[in-house]
């Protein structure tokens, strides 16, 4: 992938996020094609990266991964909002909700399936086991090796599962 890059003022460079680039092209043609849930949820990811890069002490230009972080953080609240009403008897929002995270989902890398993920942490427990730690400094190494791997692809409740239950815990 290349970088994209823009002259900012002092003649230094900066890298955009072409992701980032996608959603607001996206949205400019979701927005032309009337399409309204489209053009709220892509509004509402920008606004959550917009957040994100002005967030700490100093504004920053979100790299590819941190949108991704984002777009990870934003889909899972979407799950979660869904599941609420679906519990509070409210069908109508629950898929409002799931639609908003079909929409987002999108611009997510594909996930990894269950097999995917055993296979990179039983390879990590091998590894954790040789070193000798157990029980909950066993889980910490494992999980430390699983997560850049499987970094926006796996949800981090199903891994830390997944870990668990290879530890024996």
């Amino acid at each position: 992938m290349i970088a994209r890059v823009a002259w900012v003022g002092g003649g230094k460079m900066r890298c955009m996020a072409e992701l980032k680039d996608r959603l607001q092209s996206d949205l400019t043609a979701s927005i032309k094609a009337r399409d309204e849930m489209k053009s709220g949820t892509i509004r509402m990811v920008l606004a959550a990266i917009t957040t994100e890069e002005v967030s700490g002490k100093e504004a920053r230009e979100l790299t590819d991964d941190d949108v991704i972080t984002v777009l990870g953080r934003e889909a899972k609240k979407r799950k979660e909002a869904a599941e609420a009403y679906d519990d509070a008897g409210r069908a109508e929002l629950a898929s409002k909700e799931r639609a908003e995270l079909v929409i987002i989902e999108a611009y997510l890398p594909a996930q990894m399936s269950e097999d995917e993920v055993r296979t990179i942490v039983d390879a990590a427990v091998a590894e954790v086991a040789a070193s000798g730690a157990e029980g909950g400094k066993a889980m910490g190494a494992v999980m430390k090796i699983v997560q850049p791997q499987v970094k926006g692809r796996a949800d981090g409740g199903q891994v830390a599962a997944l870990v668990k239950s290879a530890l024996g815990m």
